[in-house]
């Protein structure tokens, strides 16, 4: 069969169509048609068929496997009655958004105004450039896929942490000392994060080092301490999803496997104008040390 020429490369857009004709019923004599006459060559087209819907079968299998692993208890915020508003120790926090797959939840007005400036204050003296986990040994290291700046806070080191900590124990109803410190982040005008998971692939080398602290990494908490002028969105590619950062506002998302079936794959897009700063809470499945 001939190969897809470079003016017809089968993109991720292209993926996504195939696949949710295919959901809807399409016949497949029907897209490869609706390819060709779009300019596509009839080979180019029925390959491009075939490789999205095998991938597509692949994610499926990957799924039904994971779904079948058993979940503990999980970082959960006490929406059982479908509030709109819950008082958080006496801090009203809005829900604007629930989703169940990914678990996602959108919070407006998690932190004042006052305690985002405060934390950008506290956090602005200690920053560096920003580290990711290195696979191999467990270590930290330096990644071109995230171009930002940041800092570790140790867990109740000032009032203001101490406070914050004890309103996100209470909101996602987990322990204080089962989350890592809050990381706060400084994005300038370029600066992104690409896409990635946050929880630990258990079967990369340095997984065991990063595990002994605490267990996994069952969910994340992302805090928006400002509002971009433009660009900056947490994007959710698997779901389609971009998170607008506005300052007091939070995202929370779990995984209660480390396995992509959680649809959790998130980034921080690349900031057009203006700069992000935000703050991130990762919770663990025990004590974090």
């Amino acid at each position: 069969m001939a190969a897809v020429t470079p003016a017809q490369t089968i993109t991720d857009e292209l993926r996504r169509w195939i696949v949710s004709q295919a959901e809807a019923g399409c016949p497949p004599e029907e897209m490869v048609a609706a390819m060709c006459r779009s300019g596509w060559a009839e080979a180019a087209a029925l390959q491009a068929l075939e490789d999205s819907l095998r991938a597509q079968l692949r994610v499926v299998a990957a799924e039904r496997q994971a779904a079948a692993l058993p979940a503990g208890p999980m970082p959960e915020p006490d929406l059982a009655n479908g509030p709109s508003l819950l008082m958080v120790d006496g801090h009203p926090v809005q829900v604007l958004l629930s989703m169940q797959r990914p678990r996602l939840v959108l919070f407006g007005n998690l932190l004042s105004a006052d305690e985002c400036d405060a934390l950008v204050e506290q956090a602005r003296p200690r920053l560096l450039r920003s580290e990711t986990v290195d696979t191999a040994t467990g270590g930290s290291e330096v990644n071109t896929a995230r171009t930002s700046d940041g800092m570790f806070f140790t867990r109740g080191e000032s009032a203001l942490i101490e406070g914050i900590e004890r309103r996100l124990a209470t909101l996602l109803r987990w322990p204080v000392e089962r989350g890592e410190g809050l990381q706060v982040l400084h994005y300038r005008p370029g600066a992104e994060y690409r896409p990635h998971h946050d929880y630990f692939d258990p079967e990369q080398p340095g997984s065991a080092a990063v595990l002994s602290r605490g267990g996994q990494r069952l969910a994340t908490l992302v805090i928006y301490l400002s509002t971009p002028a433009a660009g900056g969105a947490t994007v959710f590619p698997d779901v389609g999803i971009d998170v607008a950062p506005v300052k007091g506002h939070a995202v929370f998302f779990s995984y209660d496997r480390a396995h992509p079936s959680t649809r959790t794959l998130h980034g921080g897009a690349p900031v057009l104008a203006g700069e992000k700063w935000v703050a991130t809470k990762w919770l663990r499945e025990g004590r974090f040390e």
